[in-house]
Order: structure tokens, then C-alpha cells, then sequence
């Protein structure tokens, strides 16, 4: 994380992909919170589970379908979804993309 810090970076390019994986990246890990970066492999998602807070998951680059209490949509490059704390959720690589999860705990 020191190595991000007082720079500016390009979003996008925090994480490759690698097929049949997530790679993830933290940018930001505090008690109030954590930011992360995530590149999805096509086909590769992360399965329903609930979160005790809020997320904000932004779409910088393919698309994403992210099912929030069964309510499906659609996110794609530049858009951005908040996931509310305690509803069931997950997320899927409808094409390969990569996003930024804030999760912010207060």
C-alpha cells in the first residue's frame, strides 16, 4: 500500500487479469474501512453472502452482474452499485472486468 501513496494512478491498471482467477489488490485497509481492487477472470464471480456494511462497488473496466436481494443488474465500465449492508449479495464476470470495492465499517 506505501507504494500507492501520494501518486496518481490509472484505476485500471492496479491489477492484470489472469484467467480462471480474481486477483485482488488492497489499496486502503483502515478500522473505519477498506478499499479494494479486484480483476475477474470471464465466468469468475463471487458467490451470495451478506456484508455487515454498506459497499460501493465501481465498474472501471468490462462488466459485472451483481445480484443484490435477488434483484439483478447490470454494471458496467464507469457506473457504479451500492451494495446495503446485511442484504444478500453476489457478483458475477458476465465479461472480464475489474472493480473497486469501498467497504466503509462506521
Amino acid at each position: 500500500m506505501e507504494d500507492l501513496l501520494s501518486k496518481v494512478l490509472k484505476m485500471k491498471n492496479l491489477a492484470d487479469y489472469q484467467d480462471g482467477s480474481v486477483v485482488s489488490k488492497t489499496i486502503l485497509k483502515k478500522d473505519t474501512g477498506n478499499v479494494t481492487f479486484f480483476a475477474f477472470a470471464e465466468g469468475q464471480g463471487l458467490s451470495e453472502h451478506t456484508a455487515p456494511f454498506d459497499a460501493l462497488v465501481y465498474i472501471a473496466d468490462g462488466e459485472a452482474e451483481v445480484k443484490i436481494s435477488g434483484k439483478v443488474s447490470i454494471v458496467k465500465e464507469g457506473e457504479m452499485i451500492i451494495m446495503p449492508a446485511n442484504k444478500p449479495h453476489s457478483i458475477q464476470a458476465v465479461k472480464k472486468f475489474k472493480m473497486c470495492l469501498v467497504m466503509i465499517k462506521s
